[in-house]
């Protein structure tokens, strides 16, 4: 804040530039903890990108480690029209199958007719015996068609015109009637007439009218494991898909193979080792940032003064322990072997290398073991950053909230010796405008004495001309 000035009216002083240097001077304290909180933001900045990777680590790592982390299997068919998928629960192995049918669902139509009779109700019987009525507005076929629509009893019509009645020459309409869903539970049947007619066998099978036809039946889709053979075992499924066929294995079909096909279920090496891959890419990543943020730079300038920068975690104790946790938890051994064994070497700048040969390699010669190695490691790795990301207790997270509080001090003092500076520049203000007010005074005086001085002398000089003459 700043009142306004009178430079050097009467001082002839600059000062505005006298009262910007004193407190210029009296701000040396608050600069200093300008700059500290600058630092202590910067940080809170980098405490708070690591925590969000190591938090990210901690996830990847925990996922890492599960005992079905690793059973990653891959489905291959002798036919396109066999497919399948796989799950955890899934093994090594092969197995062939012939495929029957597939599963369909029931399609029908109707008789041509002009309009149905009045009043217009049809039940729909499913395959389980239960009964839909349905009352059409009218009975004409368009109006049936959007009855038995809105009725959800499992059945879709569909009116399709189909020529003209021979006699009348009017529009012949058939219903198509089309089952929602596959497999035989599917199959229904759908009269003219009401529920109570069809009990007593009075109401009219639409399907099986002169003209009516059904087009495709409801059926479940079969296949046949060890076609041909003694132990030939035939397995159904109301849709073409057959859930858990295998353990962990789900195939399924589009079109009836009459010969056999093999299914092969093999491990799939090129997913676990990528699982291992991302681990160690993941890790090196945090340990390039701890190493970027705790070099100490110099730099010279053109007048030749050297300046020293040290990084947002030098010195940092609490990052310097979790670095070298993360860094034995994927270096030491495991059960006597070292992590090279299996393609996971260290560094001389202390990160990381993963050869994914030597991976592939210890995979093949000794899979439950390459994978516990791998597991065991991904368990360590996850402990360590799950101690220090975790929300509430992470040693980070309580760095974060500590080095936050420090920084609301800092901001409050800082804004403290806003204040202070404030009144200063005021008070001094006051004091040099009150000071060149007081010069003009004086010279304002010392004009009055001279003038008066003046009049005096000359008034003198008129006494003395005035006598001598």
């Amino acid at each position: 804040m700043s009142t306004l000035g009178i430079d050097g009216i009467s001082s002839g002083m600059d000062t505005t530039s006298i009262i910007n240097s004193l407190i210029s001077a009296d701000s040396a304290p608050q600069t200093l903890l300008k700059t500290k909180a600058t630092t202590g933001q910067t940080l809170v900045t980098a405490l708070q990108a690591l925590n969000t990777s190591l938090a990210a680590l901690a996830t990847q790592a925990t996922t890492a480690s599960a005992s079905t982390a690793y059973n990653v299997f891959t489905a291959t068919s002798s036919a396109t029209s066999v497919t399948a998928t796989t799950t955890t629960s899934a093994s090594a192995g092969s197995i062939s199958l012939s495929v029957a049918q597939v599963a369909q669902a029931q399609v029908g139509v109707t008789a041509g007719v002009t309009a149905f009779a009045t009043p217009a109700v049809f039940t729909i019987v499913g395959s389980d015996g239960t009964k839909t009525e349905v009352t059409a507005v009218t009975g004409s076929p368009a109006d049936v068609a959007s009855a038995i629509n809105k009725a959800g009893a499992g059945v879709t019509a569909l009116s399709v015109a189909s020529g003209k009645d021979a006699t009348t020459g009017d529009t012949l309409y058939r219903l198509q009637l089309s089952g929602t869903s596959t497999g035989s539970a599917g199959a229904f049947t759908v009269y003219e007439g009401s529920s109570t007619e069809v009990a007593a066998g009075t109401a009219t099978d639409l399907l099986t009218q002169t003209g009516a036809a059904i087009i495709q039946s409801a059926q479940d889709a079969s296949v046949t494991l060890w076609a041909g053979s003694a132990a030939a075992q035939t397995i159904t499924s109301a849709s073409n898909t057959f859930t858990d066929l295998l353990p962990g294995v789900s195939v399924t079909i589009s079109k009836p193979e009459a010969s056999p096909v093999t299914l092969t279920i093999a491990q799939d090496n090129a997913a676990v080792t990528k699982n291992a891959t991302d681990l160690i890419t993941a890790l090196n990543g945090i340990f390039s940032t701890v190493a970027s943020k705790t070099t100490v730079s110099t730099s010279t300038s053109s007048t030749g003064a050297v300046t020293t920068t040290a990084g947002a975690f030098t010195g940092d104790p609490t990052i310097r322990t979790i670095n070298d946790a993360l860094f034995s938890a994927a270096s030491q051994p495991v059960g006597g072997l070292s992590p090279q064994s299996i393609g996971i070497t260290v560094t001389r700048d202390g990160t990381l290398t993963f050869d994914s040969a030597a991976f592939s390699a210890a995979l093949a010669k000794d899979p439950a073991g390459t994978q516990s190695m791998l597991s065991t490691i991904a368990g360590r790795v996850a402990a360590v950053t799950t101690a220090a990301s975790d929300p509430i207790s992470g040693t980070i997270t309580q760095e974060i909230t500590g080095q936050q509080s420090s920084l609301k001090d800092l901001n409050s003092q800082i804004a403290d010796w806003d204040t202070r500076l404030a009144a200063r520049r005021a008070s001094l203000q006051t004091q040099f405008t009150a000071m060149e007010v007081a010069l003009n005074s004086l010279k304002s005086q010392s004009s009055w004495l001279t003038s008066q001085l003046s009049a005096l002398s000359g008034s003198s000089s008129t006494s003395s001309s005035s006598s001598g003459g």
